[in-house]
């Protein structure tokens, strides 16, 4: 007997129609003799609902309260989907964060899964039950209601998973796997069987949003296997795996040949250059401690040499949402070192390459900057790191590079 988690997205529990399919594939999974967990998001859009009425009721609305409200999504997800289990012959129980000690810190919104206690899921299963959690929320330790950020449902998924020392965690969506790139862009994106989870991990908190980053981080750091795949077909998806493991079965299609996986592009870009910043240690420590005060992630970083002797140029990235907070922030401490203003576009996007092979292959950066060069998209900062190439161009200019790269490197299928 296999245990399994199964976590079905927003979309796979969109109407009750839908709704009653996963019941289906859920009593499907247990009559094959395995103990099912399943883990749900809010039915498609009314997480985006509750956020709007809070809007409107006020301004800035507290983030407890506001994590109050976006939980109930999931309430109700749970109870549908336990009920439609229940009604097509099956023995089910709903459970809420709480009621499985899902516990995490108290970053409303942004919560991190702290622990999981495991033994009400257990006993549920050891009843010949389907245990139905709801995803994305949590307590802290004061017992107050957490809600883990967008996508939080896949890390739920992935801990139970872990929770558990689960088989296997299935991650059901509205595709049917992981794709060299986005096939809206690419047309002929090839999907990839099997894709390490340190690369996955890459394009994920690159902006690929087939998997959210921290479940897959989450699955990194606890060995957990996840398999993601249609929740509208019976086809085999794609499989996270280790790099040690992809190496193995790759080995005839000589793994070493191969040097970007994917590619994924990140619109959710802005641009901050700070200008004649004193060139000295300490200087940029005093733009980027305030800035993760305020809880600003800052990306890719660029410090230039200035025309003025002793002076410099620090470029950054940042999302969006954070671009007025971030401005504020660097203005006051550039002021304060003597600088000339500040500088920002949100009018840019990061286009970036990941592959595990880039390890042993010299010139890949050398090979992109030449393909990019080859249809006038100037190159405005560059990130790296053992597997990974990001750039950050003109945001008109993004999916042309998408389309270059991916025929430049060999990924149609």
């Amino acid at each position: 007997m296999s245990l399994i988690v199964q976590k079905y997205g927003g979309t796979s529990v969109g109407t009750l129609d839908r709704i009653r399919a996963v019941a289906q594939r859920c009593l499907r999974t247990q009559a094959e003799g395995n103990d099912v967990v399943v883990c749900v998001s809010a039915m498609a859009g009314e997480t985006n609902r509750l956020l709007e009425m809070a809007r409107q009721i006020h301004p800035r609305p507290d983030p407890r309260e506001t994590d109050v409200l976006a939980a109930t999504g999931e309430q109700v997800s749970v109870a549908l989907v336990a009920l439609a289990i229940q009604a097509a012959g099956g023995k089910a129980r709903s459970f809420l964060g709480d009621q499985i000690g899902m516990r995490t810190d108290d970053q409303y919104g942004r919560a991190r899964i702290l622990s999981v206690d495991d033994d009400v899921l257990r006993a549920s299963l050891a009843r010949g039950e389907i245990a139905v959690v709801a995803g994305f929320q949590g307590e802290d330790e004061h017992g107050r209601i957490t809600t883990l950020g967008r996508g939080g449902s896949d890390t739920t998924g992935v801990a139970l998973a872990a929770a558990l020392q689960a088989d296997v965690c299935e991650i059901y969506t509205d595709v049917d796997g992981i794709y060299t790139t986005d096939p809206r862009i690419c047309p002929d994106a090839r999907k990839l069987p099997r894709i390490a989870c340190e690369e996955m991990l890459e394009l994920a908190s690159l902006g690929a949003k087939v998997l959210q980053v921290r479940s897959v981080e989450f699955a990194l750091n606890h060995d957990v296997c996840i398999h993601l795949r249609s929740s509208f077909d019976d086809s085999e998806g794609s499989w996270v795996v280790t790099e040690e493991e992809l190496r193995s079965e790759l080995q005839e299609e000589h793994m070493e040949d191969v040097r970007v996986r994917g590619l994924a592009v990140d619109r959710n870009c802005a641009k901050l250059a700070l200008h004649h910043l004193p060139s000295r240690p300490g200087t940029a420590a005093k733009i980027f401690r305030p800035l993760a005060e305020r809880g600003v992630n800052v990306d890719v970083i660029v410090v230039a040499p200035s025309s003025v002797k002793g002076k410099c140029t620090l470029t950054f990235t940042v999302e969006r949402g954070d671009l007025a907070t971030a401005t504020e922030i660097a203005s006051s401490v550039a002021t304060e070192l003597g600088g000339k203003g500040v500088e920002t576009d949100d009018k840019v996007a990061k286009v970036s390459m990941v592959g595990a092979g880039m390890r042993s292959h010299p010139g890949v950066a050398a090979d992109a900057f030449e393909a990019l060069a080859s249809v006038g998209i100037d190159i405005q900062l560059v990130s790296t790191s053992e597997i990974k190439i990001a750039c950050v161009v003109a945001e008109d200019r993004a999916e042309d590079a998408v389309r270059v790269l991916h025929r430049a490197f060999g990924l149609a299928g």
